[in-house]
C-alpha cells in the first residue's frame, strides 16, 4: 500500500512501487519510475524520466547534533531532481539539493544539503558528498569517495575510489574552527587517484593528477602529477 497526497502532482506514464510515500507538494515528471518503499519529502520537485530505485530517501530536512557547529534551524527549501536522471538503491538525497539533467547517483551514495550537482555527473556508489558543495558538469566520483564540506569539484574531474578530503585542520579542537573551514578545490580536469588523502583548503589544478594513495599538503598547480606522502611534484 503506497501513500499519495492529494496535493502531489504526479505525470503521466509514472510506474509507482509498493510501500512508497510522497507527501504534499512533490511535482513528478512524465515517465518516471519509482521503486519500492520509496520516500519522496514534501515539495520535492522530480523531473521527467527520472528511475528512482527501492528503499530512497529524497528531500530529507538535515538532522543536528546537540553538538554541531552549524546551528540553522531553517527548514531547506525541496530538493530537485533534473530530467533522465537514475537514483540507485538506498540513495539519500537531502533537502536543498539542485541535480542536472541525466546525472546517476548510485546505490548507497548520500548527497547533503545544499549540494549543487551539474549535467551528467556520475556519484558512485557509497560516495559521500557533504553539505555546501558545488559539483561541475560531467564529473566521476568513484566508489566510497568523501568529498567534504565547502568543497568545489568544477568540470570533468575524477575522483577515484576511496579518496578522502578534509575541511579542518584542528580536527575539532579549535572552538573558532567554523570560521576556518575551508574544502578541497579541484579544477576542471583535475584527477585524483585511488586512496589518495587531501588536506583542508587545499587547490589540485587544472588537469593535474594526484597518484593513488597520495597526500596532498599543499596546492597543485595546473598540469603538475604528485604522488606520495607528503606529495610531491613528479619531474
Amino acid at each position: 500500500m503506497n501513500y499519495i497526497s492529494e496535493k502531489a502532482k504526479i505525470g503521466q506514464n509514472v510506474k509507482i512501487g509498493y510501500f512508497t510515500v510522497i507527501e504534499d507538494n512533490v511535482v513528478i515528471g512524465d515517465n518516471c519510475v519509482i521503486g519500492n518503499n520509496v520516500t519522496i519529502y514534501k515539495g520535492s520537485i522530480i523531473g521527467n524520466n527520472v528511475r528512482i530505485d527501492d528503499n530512497v530517501v529524497i528531500g530529507k530536512q538535515p538532522m543536528r547534533a546537540a553538538t554541531s557547529i552549524f546551528k540553522d534551524k531553517q527548514e531547506k527549501p525541496p530538493c530537485k531532481i533534473g530530467d533522465d536522471c537514475i537514483i540507485g538503491t538506498s540513495a539519500v538525497i537531502y533537502a536543498g539539493c539542485e541535480i542536472g539533467k541525466k546525472c546517476l547517483i548510485a546505490d548507497l551514495a548520500t548527497v547533503r544539503e545544499d549540494v549543487v550537482i551539474g549535467d551528467m555527473t556520475i556519484v558512485g556508489r557509497g560516495v559521500a558528498i557533504e553539505n555546501y558543495c558545488k559539483i561541475g558538469s560531467r564529473c566521476k566520483i568513484e566508489t566510497n569517495a568523501y568529498i567534504t564540506a565547502y568543497s568545489e569539484l568544477e568540470d570533468e574531474v575524477f575522483i577515484a575510489p576511496c579518496v578522502a578530503t578534509s575541511n579542518d585542520n584542528s580536527a575539532g579542537r579549535d572552538p573558532d574552527r567554523f570560521s576556518k573551514m575551508k574544502g578541497v578545490t579541484a579544477k576542471r580536469k583535475s584527477r585524483i587517484g585511488v586512496n589518495a588523502t587531501i588536506l583542508p583548503g587545499k587547490v589540485i589544478g587544472e588537469d593535474a593528477f594526484v597518484g593513488a594513495g597520495s597526500v596532498v599538503t599543499k596546492d597543485v598547480e595546473d598540469g603538475k602529477i604528485v604522488v606520495g606522502n607528503p606529495g610531491r611534484v613528479k619531474k
